[in-house]
């Protein structure tokens, strides 16, 4: 073991975190709110560090080795199941890594050590640039010695490279890895042929070569980053990940569809990287691995069509129905045809749903509104698709256009977490902003006294209504919903007026689009601000925000912190897009008396 001397907060190693709490590890468990003046340890920003136990500790701690150490949740709940490591119990999980561990890897106390400092210090080969961080883009980032960022595709942090450069600007320069002369310890085969930085790589994925575990380390860092930099808010606490399979997670994706004469072949997939054009896709290793394998037979179906060149798109959603018999394995595909199929191609749609199991054609003409399910061939019919979610025991069924969420095992998890911190009470009102098919809010309906469901459009609202009323009749033994009424507003120019109007809630949840909810906090602080505009109206006592953007997340918390009356307690990374730069982000606000 080297010497740990610097590296140590009163005999322990020090996990201090961004949000300006201490933690410490004692044998296994994470103290919080520990005050060690005295520590020594780099911040968060300088290296992203993750450890923990299982069931006792995982969070985000920065270490001196500056690569990221943490639970894989191999050893947590079902085979295929997302973790939520908030709640797990047990004994630490086999293949965890603590902090000693990592600083032993790291070699410190002796010349070797691949500490921030002796990086700097290295002798570099001519030309060759020390990666400090990722950018949201994940690309890795270095700087020349006069100051100038260099962005690099396919670089990790702490590795030593040289890169060629493709565009130069006064302040940056953009360029690809080239040579590795000193490699991550995070680095990792890409599982998927088609990943890479080579010419006609799919851009799907942007970070398959680093380690599934440091990927939520960077994204983490991406959240309290843009919290801090954005919003000037800084988490009381920090949410444990939650994390799924990091591979046939993707059950929603759209796919072009290109006949490329040159090849006499048809392409069916995402685009190459920073590319126009269609990869070459035999296989995808994010998708269902039952989408994965009908990428092949569908580009020969395609290609045997009269429509060949007259088909730009098809769009997928697979049911995810937890096995039930019947339903689990529906795999809707919408085909944008350009011009009326002919009967022959019809039948070849046709044929193709009796030869692949759980298939069903959608034809899409123009635009999301005139998608219609195709007519099957009698005996071949296939179930509604839908989704459940179990643990409050929904069924939601939804058209393949609708807009639901990627990664079902990630969206269980997510749902049960976000009103486990609502924390509902069966007196309480509650009011779901950005409902869409109602995926909160009829969770929200099995605990509350009075549910209101708020969506911009009235197709959506329509479709939200119906889910609730097919849930309700669905079965007599269960728990009857609460009152539950759907809106349509405009959310993007909320007043105090129409938010007074809607009535007092003691919770919210919001769960916006990428936009986030910028007018929505806005009347929310300028009742705030404004006693006299309330009259009998209170704020709610706490807020959960489920984003999918964390610079929206960030300015939205800044006007509830700075500007209404609130803190932010907690806030944490849904791994929801494992191998892409994309980053999901929960967020609690409570109410300060």
């Amino acid at each position: 073991m080297p010497d740990l001397g610097d590296h140590l907060c009163n005999g322990l190693p020090c996990v201090g975190n961004q949000t300006g709490a201490v933690l410490h590890l004692v044998d296994g468990v994470l103290d919080q709110g520990l005050d060690f003046p005295g520590c020594r340890c780099r911040s968060a920003r300088q290296a992203t560090h993750f450890a923990g136990y299982h069931g006792k500790a995982a969070t985000l701690l920065p270490g001196p080795c500056g690569f990221y150490c943490g639970i894989q949740g191999q050893d947590i709940g079902l085979e295929g199941d997302a973790i939520d490591h908030t709640d797990d119990v047990g004994n630490p999980a086999t293949g965890i890594r603590n902090q000693r561990e990592c600083l032993a890897e790291s070699n410190l106390g002796d010349n070797s050590g691949m500490t921030e400092e002796t990086h700097k210090n290295d002798a570099l080969p001519p030309g060759a640039l020390a990666v400090e961080s990722l950018d949201l883009e994940a690309q890795g980032v270095a700087h020349r010695p006069d100051g100038k960022v260099v962005f690099i595709d396919g670089a990790l942090p702490f590795e030593v490279v040289s890169a060629q450069i493709h565009r130069s600007k006064n302040s940056f320069e953009k360029g690809t890895l080239s040579v590795i002369h000193r490699e991550s310890s995070q680095r990792v085969r890409p599982q998927c042929p088609h990943f890479g930085l080579h010419e006609g790589a799919c851009g799907g994925c942007k970070m398959q070569h680093l380690h599934a575990g440091a990927q939520v380390a960077v994204k983490q860092r991406v959240l309290e980053d843009n919290l801090w930099h954005i919003g000037k808010v800084k988490p009381d606490n920090i949410l444990r990940p939650i994390e799924g399979p990091a591979w046939g997670y993707r059950y929603r994706a759209r796919l072009s569809v290109r006949h490329v004469r040159k090849k006499g072949a048809v392409l069916i997939g995402f685009h190459e990287r920073k590319s126009r054009y269609v990869a070459d896709m035999k296989e995808c290793h994010v998708l269902a691995p039952q989408v994965s394998a009908l990428l092949l037979p569908l580009r020969a179906l395609i290609a045997s069509m009269d429509a060949v060149e007259t088909l730009p798109q098809i769009e997928l959603a697979v049911g995810d129905m937890g096995g039930s018999t019947g339903t689990g394995d529906v795999i809707a595909l919408v085909l944008r045809h350009m011009e009326p199929l002919s009967s022959a191609d019809l039948q070849r749609l046709q044929q193709f749903a009796v030869a692949h199991r759980g298939v069903q054609w959608w034809l899409q003409p123009k635009g999301p509104e005139t998608v219609q399910r195709m007519d099957e061939l009698p005996g071949h019919a296939t179930a509604q698709l839908a989704y459940q979610l179990p643990d409050f025991g929904i069924t939601m069924p939804f058209r393949p256009t609708d807009f639901t969420q990627v990664n079902p095992h990630i969206n269980r998890v997510l749902v049960t977490r976000a009103l486990g911190l609502l924390a509902v009470q069966q007196q309480e009102r509650v009011i779901d902003w950005f409902c869409g098919l109602g995926n909160f809010t009829l969770p929200l309906a099995t605990q509350a006294r009075e549910v209101l469901g708020v969506e911009g459009a009235e197709s959506l609202v329509a479709r939200s209504r119906e889910n609730f009323e097919a849930n309700r009749a669905l079965a007599p033994g269960k728990p009857a919903l609460a009152a539950t009424k759907f809106v349509a507003r405009n959310l993007f120019e909320m007043t105090p007026d129409v938010l007074v109007a809607d009535g007092a809630a003691d919770k919210w949840l919001i769960d916006p689009p990428r936009e986030g909810a910028f007018a929505l906090v806005q009347a929310l602080a300028a009742l705030h601000q404004q006693p006299e505009l309330r009259g009998d109206w209170t704020p709610p006592k706490r807020i959960v925000y489920v984003s999918c953007n964390p610079a929206t997340l960030a300015r939205d918390a800044g006007v509830l912190v700075q500007e209404g009356g609130y803190r932010c307690s907690k806030a944490g990374v849904v791994n929801m897009f494992p191998h892409t730069a994309h980053v999901e982000s929960m967020a609690v606000f409570d109410l300060v008396a």
